[in-house]
Formats: structure tokens, sequence, C-alpha cells
């Protein structure tokens, strides 16, 4: 069975940065695509960032600049740089593998930015 498994979460102040890290059970070229979501309190979850296995990443509008997802096939990992963090950053954050028709969650980090 795949596993998904996000780590990196924490506190940080507006402006600072954090890395979050996704580490799958599987070889992530077997994905056809993997992404980062998020979800705030009382709020929806949302797409941050997607990764098809053979395309260029894409964001959402709100993290265009700041964050940058990247991978590590070697290790079966992949990781959402997180910078010019702001408090509506604040959310728990997701990493997600899409295999055939079968869709992989993770059971979330928590991000929280404050001062």
């Amino acid at each position: 069975q795949v596993q998904v498994v996000e780590s990196g979460g924490g506190l940080v102040q507006p402006g600072g940065s954090l890395r979050l890290s996704c580490a799958t059970s599987t070889s992530i070229f077997s994905f056809s695509t993997m992404g980062w979501f998020r979800q705030a309190p009382g709020k929806q979850r949302e797409l941050v960032a997607t990764r098809p296995r053979d395309g260029t990443p894409n964001y959402a509008d709100s993290v265009k600049g700041r964050f940058a997802i990247s991978r590590d096939a070697a290790k079966n990992m992949m990781y959402l740089q997180m910078n010019s963090l702001k408090p509506e950053d604040t959310a728990v954050y997701y990493c997600n593998a899409n295999l055939s028709t079968f869709y992989y969650w993770g059971q979330g980090t928590q991000v929280t930015v404050s001062s």
C-alpha cells in the first residue's frame, strides 16, 4: 500500500522560511502528479503547487514567487520550499500523490506563521 508522509512544519515568524518534506513508500515517478495542498481553519482545502511527472510545476497565484516545489527521486521525496511566509500561509499542509485512479494523502503538517 502506498504511503505518503509529510514533515517539516512548525512555527515561523512572518518573512521567514520553512521547507516541507513528503516521503513516499514507492518511487515518485510512479505518480502521474504530486502536489501540495493546504487547509486553514474554517476554510476549504486549496491547491498550493503541483508537479506533473513529466511537466513543470504549477503554483497558486497566492504563492507564486515565494514557494518552490522540488523532488529527489533517489530518496523518493518531494519538497516545498516556502520563503517570505505570511500569516495567511498558516494552515495544515498536505502532500498528495496521484497513481492511476487513486489519490494518496498524508496526515498533514501544521505551518503557523506568527510573530
